[in-house]
């Protein structure tokens, strides 16, 4: 008989580490771009960075979703109250939310400026007419949704750490890499 296990799949482990290293780079790119003068090489080379790691969460949030489908999260022990367990809900959902609209501003922002899409080296559609008015207003959502990411991962941080260090559950090594050496594949 299978018994459920106490920690998530190596692979949604391997994709939420990989997708948090992902989003450090994006924010990285875009804030240290501000250490380089307006118009230089290294600047803008910064900012080509932010979009095309930006377009990188998009294949690898579909991968996300996928794996989620139809496999439950491996229970929580001992169990999260019931309010907890409403808000990381809602917490969880606000993050892939997030997910999917930064990318799409982005892409946007890109299409509004004449600018082209690439994800992967390939061409993507174009999704809206340059516009520069619009730009100005898609570029100003893009930043505050950015400052929203920072109080959302901060949020998601801080609750797995008060999961496993206050509350003492299985909240964070369910998701930590090494809390699956010891079992069984």
């Amino acid at each position: 008989m299978n018994t459920p296990s106490a920690h998530f799949a190596r692979r949604r482990i391997a994709l939420h580490w990989i997708m948090a290293l992902l989003f450090v780079a994006v924010y990285a790119s875009i804030e240290l771009r501000v250490l380089f003068a307006k118009g230089t090489e290294l600047r803008e080379a910064f900012k080509g960075w932010h979009f095309a790691l930006g377009m990188l969460v998009l294949p690898l949030l579909a991968l996300r979703l996928a794996a989620r489908i139809g496999r439950p999260a491996p229970a929580i022990t001992p169990p999260p109250l019931a309010w907890q367990q409403a808000a990381a809900t809602a917490t969880h959902l606000a993050l892939y939310a997030w997910m999917l609209a930064m990318p799409v501003a982005g892409w946007c922002l890109r299409n509004v400026e004449g600018k082209e899409v690439l994800l992967l080296g390939l061409q993507m559609p174009t999704l809206l007419l340059p516009d520069k008015a619009l730009a100005k207003e898609i570029k100003h959502w893009h930043e505050l949704a950015g400052q929203a990411g920072y109080a959302l991962i901060a949020l998601h941080v801080v609750a797995a750490l008060v999961h496993h260090l206050v509350q003492r559950d299985s909240t964070l090594r369910r998701m930590w890499p090494a809390a699956r050496r010891g079992e069984a594949a």
